[in-house]
């Protein structure tokens, strides 16, 4: 297992915000930050990228929404992705991380209450604590 932050991007606000909370934590704790896209040909819903992806559009996808959000912090950023579900990619990836952040993307009647069913399934499943940061009001 390695000191890594690992926090899943997906394009969304939420995604950027977790990204900017791992920073702050990597930080404090002398860590690097993880940040993993999954991504697949097919297009995934609540994803930035859509049917007919390609590695090259994933990485370029990834680079720009961590430049966007990083700001003088990216040197301590690595960038990963992952050709697979969201929930299978990342937690394969977090079999080597101390920690995953992920951002809430709830939408149930009870919003704010809820997980998203991605994030809901990664505490219920990490092999390593999970830190999901709420939807902004």
């Amino acid at each position: 297992m390695s000191g890594d932050i690992l926090v899943g991007i997906d394009g969304s606000e939420n995604s950027a915000r977790a990204l900017q909370w791992a920073i702050e934590e990597a930080k404090i704790r002398g860590s690097r930050v993880r940040a993993v896209l999954t991504w697949s040909y097919m297009g995934q819903a609540d994803s930035a990228l859509g049917v007919g992806t390609t590695q090259p559009d994933a990485e370029e996808a990834l680079a720009d929404l961590v430049s966007a959000t990083a700001g003088d912090d990216l040197s301590i950023i690595d960038q990963v992705t992952v050709n697979d579900l969201p929930v299978d990619g990342l937690l394969e990836q977090a079999k080597t991380a101390s920690l995953v952040v992920v951002g809430s993307r709830g939408r149930g009647g009870l919003k704010g209450l809820l997980l998203g069913s991605t994030s809901r399934t990664i505490v219920e499943r990490s092999p390593v604590p999970v830190v999901v940061v709420p939807l902004r009001d």
